[in-house]
């Protein structure tokens, strides 16, 4: 069968395969026809060669963590034929540690976790993959078109589930969120700001484009000016840039008893000169709290199912910019100026 793979560790091997083996029942009882992958940018620096883990005893990593399938069988029962399904990323450590043995893999303490398409896992990238029921996530017929958009939404509802733990280390009435960059982890994580009732702010470079104009369909607000300009201090922050600068504004510009969720992975290799100073004492004295959040759980993937089933269809659609097909799988993987979400399809 056909798979996207790479040699981890050496960049540009980005290939596809025509004899890829068939998923072996070791990965899971579920057989899935893929329908499609969302690229991000994990895939690119996958691609670039900066980390990436192939399965023991593979020279080669099948990518893709962002999918969509169709079941073709499963015993078990847990889904029918037919049914729409994407699979959950990251598997707990087999030791394991106290959060995976209590099913919150994505707070693993060792690091010996695996995932799909990144770490010790072969990807969604292929024709055909294999789940084990706790780990596939079956998903509402409307959602047969954007249903691929799950992993990254799993990403933000899982920020927003422990933004909201946070909050309510005292009585916590939010009204204003700003999130700060409009990819598509920044974009899904104002929906769901928007599906919680706040009044909500996006912050982005991108002055043209259709960004804009999906954060207006959303009901919020779009700015293009520097962090520190805006004219309201948010109550909540949703930071999915990673960029440096935008990073230790956000902290700054918090509300008292705000919140800052820091979804964004800075490239590192960059330095400030900066107050930290200054930024411990307004932390301190205003009670705010800056969290970092990565990855998701099984409550996280089925909340995020819940979010996309009660979006709008159309403006989910929108967020994906380029549908291509496995055959050109090079052109997919290829960075476009406009792009918010690619999708590399395998079968309709």
């Amino acid at each position: 069968m056909r798979a996207v793979t790479v040699t981890p560790g050496v960049a540009n091997s980005l290939r596809l395969v025509e004899d890829q083996p068939e998923p072996a029942a070791e990965e899971g009882s579920i057989l899935v026809e893929a329908l499609a992958v969302g690229i991000c940018g994990t895939d690119h620096e996958i691609i670039a060669g900066e980390y990436g883990e192939a399965p023991p005893g593979a020279d080669r990593l099948v990518i893709g963590h962002e999918s969509l399938g169709r079941v073709l069988e499963d015993p078990t029962g847990t889904l029918q034929p037919g049914d729409l399904v994407a699979g959950v990323v990251r598997y707990p450590d087999p030791v394991p540690c106290s959060n995976c043995a209590v099913g919150e893999w994505d707070m693993c303490r060792n690091g010996q976790f695996t995932e799909h398409g990144i770490k010790g896992l072969a990807g969604f990238a292929r024709d055909r993959w294999r789940l084990p029921p706790r780990f596939a996530v079956g998903l509402d017929p409307a959602l047969s078109q954007v249903g691929v958009l799950l992993e990254p939404t799993s990403v933000v509802a899982k920020a927003w589930d422990h933004i909201e733990r946070i909050g309510h280390r005292a009585e916590w009435q939010p009204r204003t969120v700003l999130v700060t960059g409009a990819g598509p982890i920044g974009l899904l994580a104002a929906l769901l700001a928007t599906q919680r009732g706040l009044a909500v702010h996006v912050l982005d470079r991108a002055t043209e484009g259709p960004k804009p104009e999906l954060v207006a369909a959303l009901g919020a607000t779009y700015h293009s000016v520097p962090v520190n300009e805006l004219p309201f201090e948010p109550d909540v922050v949703v930071e999915c840039t990673g960029a440096p600068t935008v990073v230790l504004d956000v902290m700054c510009k918090a509300a008292p008893t705000g919140i800052v969720c820091l979804a964004g992975v800075s490239s590192g290799g960059r330095s400030i000169d900066f107050d930290a100073g200054a930024l411990n004492r307004a932390l301190v004295l205003e009670n705010n709290v800056v969290f970092g959040s990565v990855n998701a759980n099984r409550r996280h993937w089925d909340l995020a199912a819940d979010a996309l089933t009660r979006a709008d269809q159309g403006w989910l659609g929108s967020l994906i910019t380029r549908r291509v097909p496995v055959e050109a799988y090079a052109d997919a993987y290829t960075a476009g100026p406009d792009d918010i979400k690619v999708v590399l399809e395998f079968a309709s």
